[in-house]
């Protein structure tokens, strides 16, 4: 299985500017060390930025459309849009919070989130971010990360509640379908009130037409996510979709094509065990009760 270990690409106009120039070299048979010794460039540095491991100028990138031969206007504009636009993703919302996100790689993961179109959430121990409530959100980073002040706790909490409103409201809301446990539900995470007001939240944001929410009952027994929780982010074509396994301290993501498909299988499987939306509200609104009693 090919685990990526080093950061992740710091913007989905990054990937897409990366394969791009690597198609053009490609198309010309230029080998990266003819390209590096005609434009006195270190190969190192060249090949990063093929592989999307860093960004590139204006100045260079029309140095190389200049070797490459690509006189099209349209099609240097569009390569040249790229590097502009990655420029501008590399001030995100949140950079502010740098300082608390960086440890677990979660600025990787914001980064590449702000550009997926769809994301396949499983979850078989807690609720998706994107879901979680205010308070409900709070207690679990305050147990998970016991190494932050309540004022870093804090912070999380805000991009937390921030990801939300920026991935799943606007003009141009992500889809998300998340997939739960039932374990997930019924592992009290904070008071009963938190938990109420949690399942509350699920069942009113699967009625919106871009999230999709559906628990796997415990009757169902064993089944293919018992391996762990992922996430598959869908991106615009031409950029690879990626999975996405979160750790506590060594986060990594997996972009080869057989990697994925593994993935997206699973989580059709699951879907197809699942039961419908509606049942899942169902299935919510009982379990909420019981909570009450």
């Amino acid at each position: 299985m090919a685990l990526k270990r080093s950061l992740v690409p710091q913007s989905v106009y990054r990937r897409q500017l990366a394969a791009r120039l690597k198609e053009l070299r490609g198309a010309t048979g230029l080998t990266l060390t003819e390209v590096a010794t005609q434009l006195e460039l270190n190969q190192s540095s060249l090949s990063r930025i093929e592989n999307g491991e860093r960004g590139t100028t204006l100045i260079l990138t029309r140095a190389l459309l200049d070797l490459y031969g690509v006189t099209d206007e349209d099609q240097r504009a569009d390569v040249l849009d790229l590097v502009r636009a990655d420029k501008e993703q590399q001030k995100p919302w949140w950079r502010k919070y740098s300082t608390v996100l960086t440890p677990t790689r979660y600025d990787g993961y914001l980064a590449l989130e702000a550009g997926a179109t769809h994301l396949a959430n499983y979850q078989p121990m807690l609720v998706p971010g994107l879901l979680q409530t205010e308070d409900y959100a709070r207690t679990v980073i305050t147990q998970m990360r016991n190494d932050l002040s309540p004022p870093q706790i804090e912070a999380l909490v805000r991009v937390r509640m921030e990801r939300q409103k920026s991935r799943l409201g606007g003009e141009a809301p992500a889809e998300l379908w998340a997939i739960l446990d039932e374990a997930v539900l019924r592992r009290s995470i904070g008071s009963a009130q938190v938990m109420c007001d949690q399942i509350r939240k699920l069942m009113e944001a699967s009625e919106q037409p871009n999230i999709t929410v559906q628990v796997l009952p415990f009757t169902l027994g064993a089944h293919p996510g018992l391996y762990g929780p992922f996430v598959i982010l869908t991106f615009a074509a031409p950029t690879p979709n990626l999975v996405w396994l979160e750790n506590p301290r060594n986060s990594v993501y997996l972009e080869s094509p057989s990697d994925v498909d593994n993935y997206a299988t699973i989580f059709d499987q699951l879907r197809a065990s699942a039961p419908e939306p509606a049942e899942t509200r169902t299935l919510m609104a009982r379990i909420s009760k019981e909570l009450k009693e």
